[in-house]
Order: C-alpha cells, then sequence, then structure tokens
C-alpha cells in the first residue's frame, strides 16, 4: 500500500509542496521529528542504549498525529526492538496504524535484513526505507535492494568516533564512516542518514564537521542526526545545505520540550525577500 496523490487531501499536497513555494528564492531544510518504537511505545534512549530508555507515550499514532498537526512533512520512524533483534510485532502494528491514520510520508528503519523486509515495508507504504547494519555486512544484498527500490532505500551511517556501527548500535566495526559513504555512492545510493551515537538521545549539539566531512566527500544526500540541542543547531545544519546536507531529525528536545516543532520549523526556513 504505497502513498499515493489519492491518499492526501489538498492541505497535505500543499503542505508538501510548501518547501518550494512558500517563498520565492529560498532554502527550506526539511525538520523530521523522530518516533523510536519499542514494545509498540514511543520511546528514546540516550546513545542508543537499551538501559537508558525513556517512554513518551503508550501510543506512538497520537504522536505521530501532533507532530502532522503541528506542521511536519516527514516522519522518521525507528524499529528499535527489530534493531536489537527482539520481537517486533507491536512495533509493526504501530507502524501500519501510523501510515495508515496519519497521511505523512515515513523514514522507516530499524533490523531491515532482508529483501522481503523491504519488499513489506515497501507495500505497507514506507516512503523510504533505511539500512544499516545489512548495507555494511551484505553489500551484494545492498546492491540488489538498490537496483529494485532505487531511491526509495536510505543509508543509516551510525557512527561513533568516525567509526560505523552496527546491530542496534551493540558492535563497532573498524570501518571508516566516510569510506563507508564513499562506498554506497559508487554503488547507487543517493542519501544517507548520519548519526554521531556519542551524542543520539544527549541534548549534546549536532557534530556539524563530521557530518559537513561525509556530505562533501561522499556527495551524498545527508539527513543529520544527533544530539539537536537548541534551535542553534538547526541553524548550523542549515548551513551546511551547499554540502548536501537538506534535512535533520530531532527527537529528544523536541520531546523534552526545549523547543516546539513549529520553532523548529520556522528556524529551518532560510529566504530572500527581495
Amino acid at each position: 500500500m504505497r502513498l499515493s496523490a489519492d491518499s492526501f487531501s489538498e492541505t497535505d499536497i500543499q503542505r508538501l509542496g510548501s518547501s518550494l513555494t512558500k517563498y520565492p528564492n529560498h532554502i527550506r531544510m526539511i525538520i523530521i521529528p523522530a518516533i523510536d518504537l519499542r514494545g509498540g511505545r514511543c520511546v528514546r534512549l540516550s546513545q542508543g542504549q537499551a538501559s537508558a530508555e525513556t517512554v513518551y507515550s503508550e501510543n506512538p499514532v497520537k504522536i505521530a498525529k501532533r507532530w502532522y498537526d503541528e506542521g511536519a512533512e516527514m516522519l522518521h520512524v525507528v524499529n528499535l526492538d527489530a534493531a536489537l533483534g527482539k520481537d517486533d510485532t507491536d512495533n509493526l502494528k504501530a507502524l501500519e496504524r501510523i501510515l495508515y491514520e496519519a497521511p505523512i510520508p515515513v523514514q522507516f528503519g530499524g533490523g531491515v535484513r532482508t529483501l522481503d523486509d523491504v519488499r513489506r515495508l515497501d507495500e505497507l507504504g514506507a516512503t523510504r526505507i533505511v539500512i544499516g547494519t545489512t548495507a555494511i555486512e551484505n553489500p551484494i544484498l545492498l546492491q540488489n535492494i538498490i537496483d529494485e527500490f532505487g531511491s526509495t532505500i536510505v543509508v543509516g551511517i551510525d557512527a561513533r568516533d568516525g567509526l560505523i556501527a552496527l546491530r542496534g548500535w551493540e558492535k563497532l566495526s573498524n570501518i571508516q564512516a566516510i569510506e563507508f559513504a564513499q562506498k554506497v555512492a559508487e554503488m547507487g545510493v543517493e542519501r544517507a542518514v548520519y548519526t554521531d551515537i556519542a551524542r543520539d538521545g544527549m541534548l549534546s549539539g549536532v557534530n556539524i564537521e563530521a557530518t559537513r566531512a561525509i556530505a562533501e566527500a561522499s556527495g551524498l544526500k545527508i539527513t543529520a542526526s544527533g544530539g539537536v540541542a537548541s534551535l542553534d543547531d538547526i541553524y548550523a545544519v542549515k548551513d551546511l545545505e551547499e554540502s548536501g546536507v537538506d534535512s535533520l531529525i530531532i527527537g529528544k528536545a523536541l520531546y523534552e520540550g526545549i523547543f516546539t516543532l513549529e520553532e523548529a520549523l520556522d528556524a529551518a526556513e532560510d529566504y530572500d525577500e527581495d
């Protein structure tokens, strides 16, 4: 069930196109609220540690509707249980309800390990599908997936001290994040989500230099993630637009009320009134 034009109201379509038409000569960075699913609930982890969990809602569909109502143009939904090799039945049910009840594009990742996983998510209606561990461990499978699904596929580049982490961030590889980004770009990947694990969920600020380096070295479109602590982080990431960074995932800062989604969307605007 892929979302089509019929899935959206006129208001939805206008919102999705607002980044191109709201202001003349403007640059619009997309702000993407995060919904991390564990046991069917909306949670946040600190540095990806399962033991450092904060539950923000028992009803992730309600959260998705909230972000949609407040103006989000896309959601980043993560299946934490699948990433950690746990039963993810409740999370998949939550995803189905989100896709059905909140007519908003969803970027979904976490534990996507097989071609059948990708096909199932595509049929459910995920707009983008994020592949992490499999992209590292099975490049042949990644190529097959890219060949079949093209720009639907996003590679998750999760790093600590410049090295790729995998298996729900529980295992640290010896693969340099920049080299990996260059490799998947050569394979035909167009976009990556780059996360500095040490900053994720810590409200310690985005790793601007590492994000810039990944984007410039690979030529990929980059969605930045991890550590957003204030509106200043949004301004800083927006300055990376010429390097290829066009969007930013925000989680804890929104859930803790450090700023509102409306404030984040306003901060993401950059336009020339002339």
